[in-house]
């Protein structure tokens, strides 16, 4: 089959494709310009984490601070490994299409569709977790980055040395939010490859669950009540 009569014959999945990565990097940006000057999840719980690190800075004993980031790597570590569970799992689905196929369009809802079809969209869903993959073990590596800048950062009191202060804070709690952010990535991606499931359905299911994903995540992380929750101590 040539390209042209490849594009030809999966004209409507390659626009739903290029949706898919539309709404899918597009609210990235979207969400990373906005937190610059609208409140939201990312710009509130960066105050939490200089708060945190501003008091963090005055203890001598810091053993709860490190097992409250271990608590946030185990979780970050366990997305991780369930990625890898995952892609384990497509792979030897990718390696049996046929059977795949036998057993998916048995289901009523499903469209009939060719192996090119079907691979296709098998290989956008390990797409979309290899990138999960390494947006799970970069936040857990950064994690890993920011308990050792807690062992290394030395008692620093306010009212004594303010601008050093200010600066280890700042910097503790910008690697913290690093790291959230990669671990945030990931589980968006987990979102958008629910609506990769949709394709199965049809091209245009996909597009839709696609949009309703987008909205979803801004709901949550722009409107949601505990967003509110979160803002009620917070300037």
């Amino acid at each position: 089959m040539s390209l042209t009569q490849f594009v030809s014959s999966l004209w409507m999945d390659l626009i739903a494709v290029f949706w898919f990565f539309v709404c899918f990097k597009g609210y990235s940006i979207y969400a990373s310009h906005r937190v610059k000057d609208t409140p939201c999840l990312a710009s509130v719980l960066y105050l939490a984490r200089l708060e945190w690190m501003n008091e963090l800075l005055e203890r001598d004993i810091r053993v709860a601070d490190n097992t409250a980031v271990a608590n946030l790597e185990r979780s970050v570590s366990f997305f991780a490994s369930t990625t890898m569970l995952i892609l384990a799992g497509l792979l030897t689905i990718l390696g049996s299409t046929d059977k795949a196929i036998s057993l998916l369009e048995d289901l009523p809802f499903v469209m009939p569709a060719t192996r090119a079809e079907w691979e296709l969209k098998f290989l956008l869903l390990i797409v979309v977790f290899v990138y999960a993959f390494f947006k799970f073990t970069w936040s857990l590596r950064q994690y890993g980055f920011v308990t050792v800048m807690i062992g290394g950062a030395p008692v620093s009191y306010r009212e004594e040395n303010p601008k050093q202060h200010k600066v280890l804070a700042e910097r503790l709690a910008k690697m913290g939010s690093m790291a959230a952010h990669n671990f945030n990535m990931g589980l968006r991606t987990y979102y958008f490859s629910i609506s990769v499931l949709a394709w199965f359905i049809s091209p245009i299911a996909f597009m839709a669950a696609a949009t309703s994903v987008v909205f979803v995540l801004y709901q949550r992380e722009f409107k949601s009540s505990t967003l509110k929750t979160l803002m009620q101590s917070k300037a």
